[in-house]
């Protein structure tokens, strides 16, 4: 009996896949092949291609031309997002896992100040750490549980040639099981500073390389095309035919095109990113569902779309309805994860002197339940109350310091931080030491501190560019952009220079506008702090709202005054 022929291996045989392909489709979880994966998307955009030919072959005129246009389009979309999205979404989850880093390598460290052994150290660290790296180092630690090794040889080497760094912190590390005391120190020092210099540095060299590519895709991104716009009637009047199918193409299809890929060109250059805490749709103060953003949305589009029938031009209420109702559906959805997080951020920056008072007291010889108590009282809002909470919790349950945290409804349930909870577990591994963990939970609060720099230094040195990217997107790009729009309006015909008619531009240059108002948010927050949903769709909801309004408003004072 035949066999049946695997459709992977099929597949196979006709498409081939790209090296590093198959990496970037495991790196992304994907449960599909990398053949089946670049093979399908080759095959939509094959059929989206045949759509529009028999769209053009079935009917005539402008609908038929536009549905052809279109399927060309989505058929490039799709054969392109299937050959480079998927690497592109790999860097991306490679580029927010190497964030998680410096916190990993400290925890390794003192893993092994508290345990002097490379294998219990990478045990402590895998099982107190989330997060892709995480998993990495667990699944070496695991495969080389058989032999000599601890694993974190074979786990830096994974990640050396994108974060050299880290392969030499681990080195480090695995040198420090088999010295003195003494050496040991030092070594683990070295470790836990040189993953610190290393990001600084990486972030660094990527600020300095940033501003050219930036610059250029600014000028030519959005000063140069809204430009443009105001030389259109001069274009025409030079014999160059302005249609309105050429101007969708260029400022609706290929210019967003082009801002996309350069976009995600320059987020994919970025060497890490230290992204917010992922907070769940599931967290008791994110009530705000689906349903809710798209009737607030919808509800807001309805009313741009009736005043702007009794305040703005016939061609203008689409454009409000679009940018205001998708502007407020994303900031309705996206804001109560923004203040959790907010919340989260508040807490975090008192842990720092909460450990260095904790093990300062510890190494005095205080037990780190007594210390831990004592610390309540000398720690700032809202850290403050989420410890007393701990406190009470542990001393109602009779539970030790981790469980009261990370336990069934603990302290931490509602506060999903990653840093808070690798704390939890340094508290609950010290309290078994004793006194000799006093330095190790002060060495802690001291990278935490550190680390906080170097994050704030990362974001000082990008936010000169992120800074005018997003005032670009929210203000000054649609004040241009509907100024423009207005002084075409008032050039009268009948001259040697014909105007490009205001109905066909205004909507145009507005959807552009929009685009501009949800790629360069996106691109700033990526650059800024990394590729997250929430942050982006928060502020791209802001940018929406902020520069459909002023477009129109620039529209409609510019065509007053002139």
């Amino acid at each position: 009996m035949t066999e049946p022929v695997d459709a992977a291996e099929l597949l196979g045989w006709l498409v081939a896949v790209p090296d590093g392909y198959r990496r970037a489709c495991r790196l992304l979880g994907l449960s599909t092949s990398a053949e089946a994966v670049l093979g399908g998307s080759y095959a939509l955009a094959v059929v989206l291609c045949l759509a529009g030919v028999v769209a053009i072959g079935a009917g005539s005129g402008a609908v038929a031309l536009a549905v052809g246009a279109g399927s060309a389009a989505a058929a490039v979309a799709v054969a392109l997002a299937g050959r480079y999205g998927v690497p592109l979404a790999a860097q991306a989850r490679r580029i927010r896992a190497l964030g998680a880093a410096p916190a990993l390598v400290a925890t390794l460290v003192l893993g092994m100040t508290l345990w002097p052994s490379s294998e219990r150290a990478a045990a402590f660290a895998a099982s107190s750490s989330d997060g892709l790296l995480a998993a990495s180092l667990d699944t070496h630690r695991r495969r080389a549980g058989r032999s000599p090794r601890s694993g974190l040889d074979a786990f830096g080497r994974e990640w050396a040639a994108t974060f050299p760094a880290l392969e030499q912190a681990l080195t480090c590390i695995e040198r420090a099981a088999a010295v003195t005391a003494q050496e040991r120190a030092e070594l683990l020092e070295e470790a836990r500073r040189g993953i610190l210099d290393g990001a600084r540095d990486e972030m660094a060299a990527f600020a300095a390389d940033l501003r050219a590519p930036a610059t250029a895709l600014y000028a030519f991104g959005v000063l140069l095309p809204l430009a443009l716009v105001a030389l259109l009637p001069a274009v025409g009047a030079a014999g160059v035919p302005v249609s309105l199918p050429l101007l969708v193409a260029t400022y609706g299809v290929a210019l967003p095109g082009g801002l996309v890929v350069a976009s995600a060109w320059l987020l994919a250059q970025r060497p890490v990113a230290f992204p917010p805490a992922a907070v769940s749709r599931s967290h008791p103060d994110v009530s705000t569902g689906p349903s809710a953003a798209v009737g607030t949305g919808a509800a807001v589009a309805a009313g741009a779309w009736f005043a702007g029938r009794a305040l703005l031009p016939a061609w203008a209420p689409p454009i409000a309805a679009l940018g205001l109702g998708t502007g407020a559906s994303l900031v309705v959805y996206y804001r109560p994860v923004t203040r959790v997080r907010d919340h989260i951020e508040a807490v975090e920056s008192g842990l720092p002197a909460a450990l260095s008072a904790v093990g300062r007291r510890v190494e005095r010889g205080e037990s780190v339940e007594a210390a831990f108590d004592a610390a309540v009282d000398a720690t700032s809002e809202p850290l403050s109350s989420v410890l007393a909470a701990t406190v009470e919790r542990q001393q109602t349950l009779g539970v030790d310091i981790e469980t009261a945290f990370c336990g069934d409804h603990g302290t931490l349930a509602t506060i999903p931080s990653p840093r808070l909870r690798r704390a939890a577990v340094l508290l609950g591994a010290a309290a078994d030491i004793g006194p000799p963990a006093g330095e190790t939970i002060a060495t802690m609060g001291d990278h935490l501190e550190e680390l906080a720099g170097v994050e704030r230094e990362t974001r000082r040195q990008l936010a000169q560019v992120t800074g005018t990217l997003s005032n670009t997107a929210a203000v000054f790009g649609p004040m241009v952009g509907g100024a423009t729009v207005a002084l075409s309006a008032t050039m009268q015909s009948g001259g040697p220079i014909e105007p490009v008619p205001t109905a066909s531009l205004g909507p145009v240059i507005g959807w552009y506008c929009l685009v501009l108002a949800a790629v360069l948010p996106a691109l700033s927050t990526g650059l800024h702090r990394g590729l997250d949903r929430a942050l982006v769709g928060y502020r791209a909801g802001l940018a929406l709202c902020s520069a459909t309004t002023v477009y129109l408003t620039a529209v409609v004072a510019t065509g007053t005054l002139v």
